[in-house]
């Protein structure tokens, strides 16, 4: 009977302690999962975090302040507005590949929504997307010109510090920082400034305005402006809503308060088609800020890609950032050759005496925005012969380097092909390479008046290896560019 009473009380503890085992070895596997996803998770988030910070834009993170720092201004007090569209970011994306810097530029490329192939396409612009608010507005003929020239506002109301300007741009835009650093430190940053460039073609400016900075070239809006501006910049956009552009939204608003266009020339629009060489190699004697508009022009390097040609030049900017397309013009007297250098892309030799006014005046390689006219545009140009023999040799950068420790560049530039056989033309195609000397160029020289800088033929024009050498260098006291 004892044996009969204690069994069931052996059976129960069995029973109890296998219960025991089991819920151990349950918990266990839980905890065990709850810690993989736990790590997997974490993982995820922070690649994702990392590479994307996918945000809504905050109605304010913490109350913006002006730039305490002294000192003069650098690309750390520039806060980039790049306005995105998720169907076009796969191709635009590669444009902005090419200037930005992470950890030194700072700034957001805004969407309307996600991408949706984002983790397969490369970039280092962090995204953002656009809060839903920009829905609320009205519009006429363009809905995404609501968010995008939102942008200024969502972009001062992240609070982010020291920023002493804001610059909007479109995801096809190429900006050159460094230039665009020389060009802002100019002016005061705690004084309202809107800075910019209009557009080529006199169409495009009578359509919308001469006194607006056109959006796809940039333009740079000072701290206090831009903190005066988001006060009234809703109300302002409805008033508004009749026009087509973003840009052109912004630019009624900031009239509203009274702060006209100061007009900055690098800033490129590109409201043109065709091929953007004769603007190119007749740069305005200013620096080179940015480029727009690349998807509709031809390469700016023959028989290269459009991206191909852009890494071409950037090659060239890094060495030498303010000199990039800087025009230097000389003449070969014994000759009679005229020589017009665009730093760091190309070189036209012309066989006669060209004046300087026609050198610096753009070859018309190119039409009209919306017409397809060989003008107005808002520069002087001159047409190009489609005669080859009528026409100068072309040369286009080959290689650039360092030379003098650093403080000095070697470019070489390659002949053409041209198809014009006349005596005179083949013996100056024996000039196979131009090879160009020149100092680095200071950056604080766009803080002085501009003068073109000059350059001179070395050697008598002698050849070596089918090559000519050239210095560029700082026109002395009294001299000029003259035909004699």
């Amino acid at each position: 009977m004892g044996k009969t009473r204690l069994q069931p009380s052996q059976d129960s503890l069995k029973s109890f302690n296998f219960s025991l085992l089991d819920i151990f070895a349950f918990l266990s596997r839980v905890t065990l999962i709850f810690c993989l996803v736990s790590s997997i998770s974490l993982v995820l988030y922070s690649s994702f975090a990392t590479r994307q910070h996918w945000l809504r834009s905050p109605a304010l993170v913490s109350k913006p302040g002006p730039d305490l720092g002294s000192g003069p201004t650098n690309i750390s007090h520039i806060l980039f507005g790049i306005g995105g569209s998720a169907a076009a970011w796969h191709d635009r994306s590669r444009y902005s590949s090419l200037w930005w810097k992470p950890s030194i530029t700072r700034g957001f490329v805004w969407f309307d929504k996600i991408p949706r192939d984002i983790a397969n396409i490369p970039s280092t612009v962090p995204p953002r997307l656009s809060s839903r608010d920009w829905t609320k507005f009205r519009y006429s003929s363009s809905r995404s010109a609501v968010r995008i020239a939102r942008i200024i506002k969502e972009s001062f109301e992240l609070g982010l510090p020291h920023v002493r300007w804001f610059v909007m741009g479109d995801d096809d835009t190429v900006f050159y920082p460094e230039n665009l650093v020389s060009l802002l430190r100019k002016y005061d940053h705690d004084q309202m400034w809107y800075i910019g460039g209009n557009s080529e073609s006199v169409e495009q400016d009578e359509r919308h305005s001469y006194d607006m900075a056109f959006g796809g070239g940039g333009f740079a809006i000072s701290y206090v402006l831009a903190e005066k501006l988001v006060k009234v910049f809703d109300g302002c956009l409805d008033r508004y809503h009749y026009f087509y552009g973003s840009d052109q939204r912004v630019w009624a608003c900031v009239s509203e308060i009274g702060v006209p266009l100061t007009m900055a020339r690098g800033f490129h629009q590109f409201d043109i088609r065709g091929s953007p060489y004769g603007v190119l190699a007749a740069h305005p004697l200013t620096p080179l800020i940015s480029l727009h508009h690349l998807d509709y022009l031809d390469p700016i390097f023959p028989n290269q890609t459009k991206i191909d040609s852009l890494k071409a030049l950037h090659n060239a900017y890094r060495v030498d950032p303010p000199r990039i397309l800087q025009q230097s013009l000389c003449y070969d007297y014994s000759r009679r050759w005229s020589i017009s250098i665009s730093w760091g892309y190309t070189i036209r030799l012309y066989l006669s005496m060209i004046p300087a006014m026609d050198l610096q005046s753009p070859l018309l390689t190119f039409k009209t925005w919306a017409s397809g006219m060989e003008g107005p545009f808002t520069f002087n140009t001159r047409r190009i012969s489609p005669d080859p023999c009528e026409q100068p040799i072309f040369y286009l950068l080959d290689r650039v380097e360092e030379v003098e420790r650093m403080s000095g560049t070697l470019t070489s530039y390659n002949v053409l092909d041209n198809k014009c056989n006349r005596t005179d033309h083949v013996l100056a195609r024996t000039v196979q390479r131009i090879v160009v000397s020149a100092m680095k160029m200071d950056p604080e020289y766009w803080n002085k008046a501009p003068q073109r800088q000059c350059c001179e033929i070395k050697d008598r024009g002698s050849m070596k290896d089918q090559s000519m050498r050239i210095r560029i260098r700082k026109c002395r006291p009294q001299e000029t560019v003259t035909i004699i």
